[in-house]
């Protein structure tokens, strides 16, 4: 009765937001109103009265922004801190796939995260992982079967089914993932299909998928948008596709567009924003600031069927966030569930690390088996090329160097070596490549993220500084390390599953800029926008054209091995 009696404006409110500028995206209108707020609800718009009156002074008010496809481990970063660097961008809520420690650490891994992201002020809901390992041609550390997703699926703040990256068993019938899709039917099941067009995607509509991040053409998005689909216009650290699928969102169309970070790190939050940073990218190419808001806030609610959130209305959690110019939209005070917990880029709360020995100690590689000589008989080999601001590749021809019937590395030539070798659980498998287009000399760069199954990724221009960067690798038990002239000069210990710590966001910020600025130091190419992401999605099996595995050379459109000579027979 109190709510009601509020609402009718017959008693004060708890607290009142007087004289907001808001941002309507249900109206598609922007009216200066006051904002009726009780125990961390709207309860209404209009004109009120409060126990407590802030005074906006015509300041405007949006909905909090909600990032529809995120994995917070890509942050490095544990979600208590992640959320003190996204929330005072403006970001409320994450619709997180967890897939990226399952990968690791299995269902133990996605229940550390959901612990962890309690009693902070993000809402964080999670897509229980489809695709974990992302094929079976690698070696992951778990495995998340029917059974893990029948389990999830009775959590509060599991939504439905994350990216279903193994397209080619969905299109063909493959009983395990259509199980998996058929036990979230009724809820959001999220897609991940590059670019796919055509009487495929029909097929890959029908199996149940709704909605997609993988557009980076801009008829990619007008087909997915004409069958039904949903579609996350992403803008991440190395993915930045935002600006050119701009050009397909309209007014009749924009209501199934969203947008999403998928992976970002740190500094590039810090520097240049969150989902904020999507928004201005859109006002800045031409788009209707409300439009804008609403691919941020309602459409994202509606996709992922949060009706309490993603507006400014009756009934709707008080999640918003107070700015004073639309056309380049930064923050100067954060609201979660009525209460301040964001001012002028600073988070206005403490939080607490939530710790778990099972996430902990996952690195395991046998160093005296550690061989990175790479074998060959023909000179022509197979080497996977770069795209500038982009995690898909070329598959190239090139003519090589060969010494004593092993790989030879040419300074000349623009060709690093790359290896994969599994740590999960001590295999000695390792997987060898060449890749043109990262640049660096005198060294190498070794990673224990590298998606989404997570095994160690190392590029250098020598076996032995190769070699240097795994054992210091196994020695801080997961991390980044970087080598120049044989020595270990800079690293970050990733204690959580080898893909995240508990650190403190300025340090991992300042850590990641420190060796970054290293790394471009020798020599990275500058069509490179994040040496980090480029080099650990280089294992990803489900993006095109040609990956490396823990197994091997993958061609991804193929979806098959294929071997390091170009003319051996496959």
């Amino acid at each position: 009765m109190r709510h009601l009696n509020v609402a009718r404006g017959l008693i004060p409110a708890q607290k009142v937001f007087k004289n907001a500028q808001l941002i309507n995206v249900l109206s598609g209108t922007i009216e200066t109103v006051d904002i009726a707020i009780e125990k961390g609800i709207v309860v209404g718009v209009g004109e009120y009265q409060g126990n407590q009156e802030i005074d906006l002074q015509g300041a405007y008010v949006a909905p909090g922004l909600i990032d529809g496809h995120v994995h917070i481990e890509s942050s490095m970063l544990t979600p208590p801190e992640f959320s003190k660097i996204v929330v005072p961008k403006g970001t409320t809520t994450v619709i997180a796939d967890p897939h990226e420690i399952a990968n690791v650490s299995g269902l133990e891994g996605i229940e550390y995260l959901l612990k962890s992201s309690e009693n902070i002020p993000l809402n964080v809901y999670m897509m229980a992982p489809s695709c974990v390992p992302a094929t079976s041609l690698e070696n992951a550390g778990a495995t998340i079967d029917l059974k893990d997703i029948v389990h999830l699926k009775n959590h509060p703040r599991v939504l439905g089914l994350g990216e279903v990256m193994d397209y080619p068993a969905v299109l063909n019938g493959e009983k395990g993932i259509h199980d998996k899709i058929d036990a979230m039917q009724g809820r959001p099941i999220d897609g991940h299909a590059p670019d796919m067009m055509g009487k495929d995607l029909n097929a890959y509509i029908l199996a149940g998928v709704q909605t997609d991040h993988e557009s980076t053409q801009l008829a990619s998005l007008e087909e997915r948008v004409k069958r039904g689909m949903y579609v996350h216009l992403r803008e991440g650290s190395a993915t930045r596709n935002v600006r050119t699928l701009l050009e397909g969102v309209t007014p009749l169309n924009h209501h199934r567009l969203l947008f999403c970070t998928d992976d970002k790190h740190p500094e590039d939050i810090v520097k240049e924003g969150h989902i904020n940073h999507n928004i201005n990218l859109a006002i800045n190419a031409g788009i209707d600031p409300i439009i804008a808001f609403r691919m941020a806030t309602l459409n994202v609610a509606q996709c992922y069927r949060l009706k309490h959130l993603g507006a400014i209305a009756p009934g709707y959690q008080a999640d918003f966030i107070v700015f004073d110019d639309i056309k380049n939209v930064h923050p100067k005070a954060v609201y979660f569930k009525g209460e301040r917990v964001a001012q002028d880029d600073k988070p206005l709360y403490e939080t607490q690390s939530v710790l778990n020995d099972a996430v902990m100690h996952s690195v395991h590689v046998d160093l005296e088996a550690l061989d990175f000589s790479l074998p060959l008989k023909d000179h022509e080999v197979r080497v996977i090329g770069l795209i500038e601001n982009n995690i898909t590749t070329r598959v190239l021809k090139r003519t090589v160097q060969i010494e004593h019937g092993v790989y030879k590395n040419d300074p000349e030539q623009d060709i690093l070596k790359l290896a994969v070798i599994e740590r999960h659980k001590n295999t000695k498998n390792i997987g060898l490549g060449l890749v043109e287009g990262y640049g660096i000399q005198n060294g190498a760069v070794a990673l224990s993220i590298a998606h989404d199954s997570h095994n160690i990724i190392v590029i250098g221009d020598s076996d032995k500084a190769m070699k240097l960067a795994v054992e210091k690798l196994v020695e801080i038990q997961g991390g980044i390390v970087v080598v120049q002239n044989h020595q270990v000069i800079d690293s970050l210990a990733l204690e959580v599953s080898g893909i995240m710590t508990n650190a403190k966001a300025l340090d991992v910020q300042e850590a990641i800029l420190r060796m970054a600025a290293k790394i471009e130091a020798m020599g990275l190419s500058d069509k490179i926008d994040d040496p980090f992401i480029t080099l650990a999605f280089l294992a990803l099996p489900v993006i095109p054209e040609l990956k490396l595995t823990d197994t091997g050379l993958f061609d991804v459109n193929r979806f098959e091995k294929v071997p390091m000579e170009w003319n051996e027979p496959e």
